[in-house]
């Protein structure tokens, strides 16, 4: 399987720990960054103006462990790898979904950023309507405060 980034995610955080600590304080809405997107792929960017959010498919890129369990920060229980959003995973591969706010030809504004500086792009989304699932459970994190 061969897989190459689109791109690059300009973010204000340098660490895993940078991130953990702006979310003590502050919501993950309020994280600005860019979307950079190689030049070879800014023609794929035709039409992506009218889209609130986007969801960005992403490698983790500075995770070297793959574990198949997580201790979740807010949460202090071992959960299953797939269960939680840790970024140690067996496939380094992370999504988030971000709040689109304007395009400036191969770069795209965004805010919601949770990724670190110099993150691998892999993909690029819509956020549509068939994403908003109603009847949608979250599991274990139904019972955990925030």
């Amino acid at each position: 399987m061969s897989i190459r980034p689109i791109g690059v995610i300009h973010s204000p955080f340098q660490s895993r720990e940078d991130i953990k600590k702006q979310r003590q304080t502050h919501e993950v809405e309020d994280f600005l960054g860019e979307l950079e997107i190689f030049k070879e792929f800014e023609p794929g960017l035709k039409d992506i103006d009218g889209f609130s959010h986007l969801i960005i498919i992403f490698q983790f890129h500075k995770s070297k462990q793959r574990n198949l369990f997580a201790h979740p920060p807010h949460d202090g229980k071992k959960r299953g790898v797939f269960s939680t959003r840790s970024p140690d995973r067996p496939n380094a591969i992370g999504m988030t979904i971000v709040r689109f706010l304007k395009r400036k030809g191969n770069t795209l504004k965004a805010s919601g950023i949770d990724m670190l500086e110099g993150t691998p792009i892999l993909d690029i989304k819509p956020y549509t309507q068939r994403d908003i699932k109603k009847k949608a459970s979250f599991g274990w994190l139904s019972q955990t405060k925030k």
